[in-house]
């Protein structure tokens, strides 16, 4: 099947194997998506398609597998999930830690990398800046200006770096 005629063949169908499906699933999104995959499919195969003189019926049949396989996926998803049990009960975040990621969000997106890849996942400041394509220079920078952007901000709170307290940034 040439490409024209492959064009002739899906205006021609979409719209029937669409309401084919609809009605084989009950789901005309889900329709929707498998006629479109089988059709992706038919185009990889179209050559054969005209060997098997039932091209609509291929598509057909490819796009209710496809529906199937879907079904099978979400039900073992499910009866995955169920097996698992409810999830457990995780406590809040600590206050500290929501005064630091508030502060942390305040600060530019280079700075707050920088501080993050140095203090909370302790790399070096070279590690800092082969990570982030930056010479070491401008990564000294960044955290300069972070730590004291950050100092600023948390300036008045329980992390307050002139009070003496131990920060979550000092401690990193």
């Amino acid at each position: 099947m040439d490409e024209q005629a492959f064009d002739a063949f899906y205006a021609g169908s979409v719209g029937r194997l669409i309401g084919q499906l609809y009605a084989m699933t009950g789901d005309r999104a889900e329709a929707q998506d498998v006629v479109q995959e089988a059709f992706v499919r038919a185009w990889e195969h179209r050559d054969r398609l005209d060997q098997d003189g039932a091209p609509e019926a291929w598509v057909r049949t490819v796009a209710w597998r496809l529906a199937v396989s879907r079904w099978r996926r979400v039900r073992t998803a499910l009866s995955f999930a169920r097996r698992q049990g409810p999830p457990a009960n995780v406590p809040p975040p600590d206050t500290h830690h929501v005064l630091l990621v508030r502060a942390l969000r305040q600060i530019p997106a280079a700075q707050r990398r920088a501080i993050v890849l140095h203090h909370l996942c302790d790399l070096e400041v070279k590690q800092v800046a082969a990570e982030t394509n930056c010479p070491v220079g401008t990564v000294k920078a960044q955290l300069s200006r972070g730590r004291a952007a950050l100092a600023r901000i948390l300036a008045e709170t329980e992390l307050d770096p002139r009070e003496g307290r131990v920060s979550e940034v000092e401690r990193g």
